[in-house]
């Protein structure tokens, strides 16, 4: 038996590096995706927060200025139109002038509702560290690691040296 590997006294299994069990890199794997999946939604939330609030801003904008210039017309600038008219201009006239003070105020309303949504800016660096999903996602031998996942805190990525062991 002098050619025989080496074994251990209690198992008398061949003494040598072991594999990880399936069920340990199943474990590790999920508990990989669902911390990237967490920092994901972590670093979406922090980008779009402020950006929505904005287009929101322009959208109650745009609504205020549509409903402005259908109703309040109807009723307050009639009476303007017929103020007009009792200080001497022909009614047809007075009545043009409002329209186009109407039509040149929803105008300005609308184009500062589109400029609040222009204002919207996408998830850049969500859409960037999806990018990286395939290299982070890579199986290794757990205490074999070669990438870190990202970390988000605060609305900022924090990744460790490339490279770098988590031993």
């Amino acid at each position: 038996m002098a050619h025989s590997a080496p074994t251990t006294r209690l198992s008398g299994q061949p003494a040598g590096p072991v594999e990880p069990s399936v069920g340990s890199l199943v474990q590790s794997a999920m508990s990989d995706v669902s911390t990237l999946i967490r920092n994901e939604v972590e670093l979406a939330k922090a980008e779009i927060g402020g950006s929505v609030k904005k287009v929101g801003i322009g959208g109650g904008l745009i609504a205020v200025g549509g409903v402005m210039a259908l109703y309040c017309s109807i009723f307050l600038f009639i009476g303007i139109a017929e103020l007009l008219t009792w200080l001497g201009l022909p009614r047809f006239v007075s009545y043009f002038i409002v329209f186009g003070a109407l039509l040149l105020l929803a105008g300005l309303l609308v184009l500062v509702g589109i400029r609040f949504t222009k204002k919207f800016r996408k998830p850049e660096r969500t859409i960037e560290t999806l990018k990286d999903l395939p290299d982070v996602m890579r199986r290794e031998a757990p205490g074999q690691r070669q990438h870190d996942l990202p970390v988000v805190r605060d609305g900022h990525i924090e990744r460790a040296a490339p490279h770098a062991r988590l031993g």
